[in-house]
């Protein structure tokens, strides 16, 4: 992958992505008209068709009129022009990289559309048809192909901008609308539902190039009034809730080692990275650049050769944990500038999800101490962590996940990647918890987490906390379809759940010892030391770099061990959310928790 930041580069991608997906879509719609028409699924489609015709009623008739205006040229131009006017007329920053993907989405896709409609020619259903029919190819459906540009890109930028749980919600109602629209077109006999799939195709893949080119190395929050920060970095530090472990950080000046992933962290965002460092004093810096041979670049000649007052990483997890790994236990504070794929520690350290945000809230912040795992097995050597380990199911979607599609789609990539396992075998396993008795179990993966949450919100250790002294363990074993459905169920309920402030001893939200959820799919354990072993060789991943298969882990706990510079203590944001809540209602203990007792989840999201 290479760093692409000029503006004939950018032209360059833009021009050759579009013209490989118009190619694509030409011969998409050859192969639907002269190949696959009358063959496999498209024979029927005319009994589709017509079974909609059978079955229209006023309500249905309503309905879908109103799904085809929504989704109509007048439609589409006039939400386009009022939500593109709205993200440049936003009182405290123009977003324009947002205004311009989501404009030039609308046009590109619309544009692709009558290219396809010129070389492909394809007669629109023969029935009954509710609406005049536009003289162009009825492959692929311009319709829903401007319906997933427009909603589609509005549900990107509310992911990428908004935060809690309700985003996720709106970002679904504006996902669905593609498919309704879809639906409708068939309905009304304006589509056969191959010209759907086209639309959907030709929008989605516009998406992706667009995004690709105007927000790449654009943050989520560019464009927020920044928290804390300082000209110099002189002013005076904001107190902030803390842990007794929490000391001051240093306001501006001093030596900083910054560690640049030259593909994560682009020179665009570099440049801005540096300039933060100088707003807030460091003007001493030092840069180093991993490389397959040297994945934290000269840091550790850096450090041993003493005189390093701060270390910056810009770069993502796998990054973080191999740099953690040389700073933990000197006393020598770590700052994120999260730009990998999946970011967890800083998610779950509630830090911004724009890079260039979070170096400048931390930096304004203070330094807290945070755990470390320290994981070692069979053809492992001792290697420390700050997310999680893992081995079985997860390790095995780590390990197959594409470069390329993590470059393009980030943290989704997993999930394809996921589906290729669901059907992989269980393994056989045995742990021991702090020196305890074996206990044998089998399932499909465990985890092993220094944080909990994962991306998109997902709980999957609720009550991990990077400053706990304890490591939190799950073994995940949904066993058929009632299984995984139990399973996806639990875990969709947690993701909506609000964080709260301190952890509760034993299982996820419960008493001291295991405790099993979702009909036995989950079940989980706390320790400080877990040992694992394995009837036989497995996948084995550690913060999301795949290590070598073996049949051994060995998992301790390193309390306090690496010092971080945080814009407020971890949990903080958490607990400030349950003590709003507690005054607002008036309780005085949380739902199924005794008094005095408080639940925990981590504040952000892998």
């Amino acid at each position: 992958m290479t760093t692409e930041n000029s503006g004939s580069a950018r032209r360059f991608r833009l021009v050759w992505l579009l013209a490989a997906q118009t190619a694509s879509m030409v011969l998409l719609g050859l192969w639907v008209t002269h190949v696959a028409v009358g063959h496999g699924p498209l024979a029927l489609e005319g009994r589709l068709t017509e079974a909609f015709v059978t079955h229209r009623s006023p309500v249905g008739n309503g309905l879908t009129a109103g799904l085809s205006l929504l989704a109509s040229t007048e439609g589409i131009v006039g939400v386009t022009l009022v939500c593109v006017a709205a993200l440049l007329a936003l009182p405290s920053a123009p977003r324009w990289a947002e205004a311009v993907f989501l404009g030039a989405s609308v046009a590109v896709q619309s544009a692709v559309f009558l290219v396809v409609t010129s070389f492909v020619e394809r007669p629109r259903p023969d029935v009954l048809q509710l609406d005049g029919a536009p003289p162009t190819s009825s492959f692929p459906s311009g319709h829903v192909g401007a319906s997933v540009a427009l909603y589609g890109g509005l549900a990107t930028l509310v992911l990428r901008r908004t935060r809690g749980p309700w985003r996720y919600l709106t970002a679904g109602v504006l996902l669905l609308v593609p498919p309704a629209v879809g639906l409708s077109r068939v309905y009304r006999g304006m589509h056969h539902p191959s010209d759907v799939l086209g639309g959907l195709l030709n929008g989605a893949a516009t998406l992706l190039v667009l995004g690709s080119v105007f927000l790449a190395g654009h943050g989520a929050d560019r464009g927020r009034t920044r928290k804390g920060s300082s000209g110099g970095g002189a002013g005076a530090m904001t107190a902030r809730p803390g842990r007794p472990r929490g000391t001051g950080g240093l306001r501006g000046g001093g030596r900083v080692v910054v560690v640049r992933h030259p593909h994560g962290c682009p020179d665009e965002l570099a440049d801005e990275v540096r300039d933060r460092l100088h707003r807030h004093g460091f003007t001493a810096q030092r840069w180093t650049s991993t490389t397959v041979d040297r994945p934290v670049g000269s840091l550790a000649e850096e450090c041993a050769a003493g005189g390093v007052d701060l270390v910056v990483v810009c770069g993502g997890d796998g990054t973080v944990r191999v740099c953690a790994d040389v700073v933990a236990g000197t006393g020598i504070p770590l700052a994120l500038v999260p730009c990998g794929t999946g970011n967890l520690l800083a998610r779950n350290l509630d830090l911004p999800s724009d890079p260039a945000t979070a170096l400048d809230e931390a930096l304004a912040g203070g330094d807290f101490a945070i755990d470390v795992g320290r994981v070692e097995g069979d053809g492992l050597p001792p290697t420390r962590f700050t997310v999680m380990a893992g081995a079985g199911f997860d390790a095995a979607m780590v390990r197959d996940a594409s470069p390329v599609l993590k470059a393009r789609l980030g943290w989704a990539a997993y999930a394809l990647s996921a589906a290729r396992h669901l059907r992989d075998p269980r393994m056989r396993l045995s742990l021991r918890l702090d020196g305890g008795r074996r206990i044998r179990r089998r399932a499909r993966m465990v985890v092993i987490g220094n944080v909990g949450s994962l991306q998109a919100g997902l709980e999957l250790l609720p009550r991990a906390r990077p400053d706990s002294g304890r490591l939190e363990v799950v073994l995940f074993d949904p066993r058929g379809a009632a299984g995984w459905l139990a399973a996806a169920a639990h875990l969709a309920g947690r993701v909506v759940r609000r964080p709260a402030a301190a952890p509760a001893p034993g299982g996820p939200d419960g008493p001291d010892g295991p405790v099993s959820v979702a009909a036995g799919s989950l079940e989980y354990f706390s320790a400080s030391r877990i040992e694992l072993r394995f009837a036989r060789a497995q996948d084995r991943e550690v913060d999301g770099d795949t290590m070598s298969r073996g049949a051994r882990l060995t998992v301790d706990t390193e309390p306090g061990a690496l010092r971080m510079r945080l814009p407020r203590a971890p949990g903080a944001t958490a607990a400030a959310t349950a003590a709003a809540a507690a005054a607002a209602t008036g309780a005085t203990a949380l739902s199924g928790v005794p008094e005095g007792t408080v639940r925990t989840t981590p504040t952000a999201h892998l």
